[in-house]
Order: structure tokens, then C-alpha cells, then sequence
């Protein structure tokens, strides 16, 4: 497969002739359950990032794509148990001390939370937190240099009064001028990947589309790889809008089907993933019909390994298949 990722029919090997930006291999996460034993959220995930395309993790909530994505970056729960392997340009980030992390959080890894409030200090202006990130990755000799650093991002991800916006304080302007502020913070690096989990869901619907469509701009210009977190059929389709971005759909803490974004979209082969697009409603949806996914596909956690039903198209096998 010449995706980047990991091959199901081919033993999870890669693609020698692919450049990742991230090598995930058989990650799993397990919590430790009250009556004993561990719950496993995330399932021996194998995933692989290149520069400049955009994976979608898409699923709905619960099916384990944030434990995922934050486990990948060295930023596992405490108390969870991580198997599996993830290098990032030679650095093994599950066993990476927190110095390395720090390093690296910020620099070439960038992180877009779904709410910018959990992410940006309300007790500062907004000058001041990004000149912070500047200086602290060395990004900016001193602090006049970063301060017009620091105005340029905001131009970048289309503020305008970039001026001004240095120094208003988060709570004095808009949820969708918050978000991109924490578009430019994760930016101001120049981030060879960049986590955004759920960036829009927070936001008005078309504030939503803007911020989604500055990342798909963002990451043209800078050769970014992207995974991009969503619940969101519609955004998916929209951040995923290059022939070469792919789409990886998660169920129970494993993915069932993973391909370019046009066939996992438009030509879907596992049942899940079927069932998960024809609930999406649309204007053409009579009022009282929306369909919903059954309990029977959503709740079955015995689907089998990824298998390719195409070149670049792999989804999970039944039990049936597998011991065929």
C-alpha cells in the first residue's frame, strides 16, 4: 500500500518508499476496570503519517479517536496501560521522557483542542501567549522579533486588526477568532504534524467551515501532516479534499476501514461504515425518516483484521472471512 500506513494484507508492513512524518504500530490503551482485569479503549492501531495530507479519524463519540490521537503524541492518560510502538523522526514517543516531549509539543507537533478555551491562559492577552510559544522554541530572537512574529500569524489564519487582537484578553472576542488564535499558537513553529481534535464542533456551522477550510489552506502552504479528529461526515469531506487524503473509520476502539477519502466516502465496504454514512442527513432526508446506526453493527467488537479490497482500501474482516 502506498498510503503511508500500516498493510493488513501485507503483515502491517510499510511502504519503503513512503515518507512518514509518524509511524504508529500496534497501539493499544487499556484502563484498569473497577471489578478488575482492564477495559481496552484503543485496539492495536497501526497508522502512518505523511507531510501534507490530511488522515480523518472519523467516528462517533466514544469509539476511542481522542485516546488515540493523544496517545500517539507521548500525552497518554496516567493511568493508562499503552502498548504498540510511534516514532517520530527517530524518536520513540511512547517511552520518551517528559523532556523530549516538551520539546517536541509546540515545535514540530502541534496541537488544535476542540474548545481553544481549554488551550489559551484567560488571565493573559493574546500577544503574550504566543510570543511565549515564540520564545520558548527559540522561533524569535527577543520579544519585539516575536511580537511581529506574532502579528503576521494572526494575519495568516485571516484576523484581521491583528493589532489590536495582540492585546484584547480571549474572553474579548469571538469563539471563532479564539479558535484561530489557537490555530496560530500550534502554527507558530511550523509543526511538521498537527493534532486537531474535533476543531469545529464547538462553533456556529459556518464559523465551523472557515476554520476548517484555514487548516486545509495552512497545511498546503506549509507541508503539514494533519490528523484530524471528527464525528462530522460533512467535515470530514471537507478537510479531506485532496486525492491523496485518506479517511480511517473507527468503531470500538479499532478501525474498520481505512482508504483514500473518495473511497472510504463514497465507495464504503464495511457495514459500519455504511450504515454510519446513510444516517448523515441531508436536505433530501423526509422529516421523521433519519436512520440511525443499528445496535447490532455498532455494538459487535468481533470484526477481524484490516484486509485490502482495493489498492489503498482496507477494512475489517468478519469472523467468517477469517476463518475461511
Amino acid at each position: 500500500m502506498s498510503l503511508g500506513t500500516t498493510s493488513a494484507a501485507s503483515g502491517g508492513q510499510l511502504d519503503d518508499q513512503t515518507p512518514l512524518t509518524l509511524d504508529a504500530s500496534n497501539v493499544s490503551v487499556s484502563f484498569r476496570s473497577p471489578r478488575g482485569g482492564w477495559n481496552t479503549v484503543v485496539d492495536s492501531i497501526g497508522l502512518g503519517l505523511e507531510r501534507s495530507q490530511v488522515t480523518v479519524l472519523l467516528g462517533e463519540s466514544g469509539s476511542g479517536k481522542t485516546v488515540f490521537a493523544r496517545t500517539i503524541t507521548g500525552m497518554a492518560h496516567p493511568a493508562a496501560k499503552v502498548e504498540g510502538t510511534v516514532e517520530f523522526d527517530g524518536v520513540e514517543l511512547l517511552s520518551a521522557d517528559r523532556r523530549a516531549l516538551r520539546r517536541l509539543h509546540g515545535d514540530r507537533i502541534g496541537m488544535v483542542p476542540q474548545d481553544p478555551n481549554s488551550s489559551l491562559d484567560p488571565m493573559r492577552r493574546i500577544g503574550g501567549q504566543i510570543t511565549e510559544t515564540l520564545l520558548q522554541h527559540g522561533k524569535a530572537p527577543n520579544r519585539a522579533a516575536a511580537l511581529v512574529r506574532a502579528t503576521e500569524l494572526l494575519e495568516l489564519v485571516h484576523i484581521a486588526d491583528p493589532e489590536r487582537v495582540l492585546h484584547n484578553y480571549p474572553h474579548e472576542i469571538s469563539g471563532g477568532m479564539r479558535q484561530r488564535v489557537a490555530i496560530a499558537i500550534a502554527i507558530c513553529c511550523e509543526p511538521e504534524l498537527i493534532i486537531a481534535d474535533e476543531p469545529s464542533s464547538a462553533l456556529d456551522a459556518s464559523v465551523g467551515v472557515q476554520v476548517v477550510r484555514l487548516l486545509d489552506d495552512l497545511r498546503e502552504r506549509m507541508e503539514t501532516a494533519i490528523l484530524f479528529i471528527t464525528h462530522d461526515i460533512g467535515i470530514a469531506a471537507l478537510i479531506a479534499s485532496k486525492p491523496h487524503d485518506r479517511v480511517a473509520v473507527m468503531l470500538g476502539g479499532r478501525i474498520v476501514e481505512l482508504g483514500f477519502a473518495h473511497q472510504v466516502l463514497h465507495n464504503a465496504q464495511h457495514e459500519y461504515t455504511r450504515a454510519l454514512l446513510a444516517a448523515e442527513p441531508s436536505a433530501n432526508t423526509p422529516r421523521g425518516e433519519l436512520a440511525v446506526v443499528p445496535d447490532e453493527v455498532r455494538m459487535r467488537r468481533d470484526w477481524g483484521p484490516l484486509r485490502d479490497v482495493e489498492p489503498g482500501h482496507a477494512v475489517a474482516s468478519t469472523p467468517q472471512e477469517v476463518t475461511a
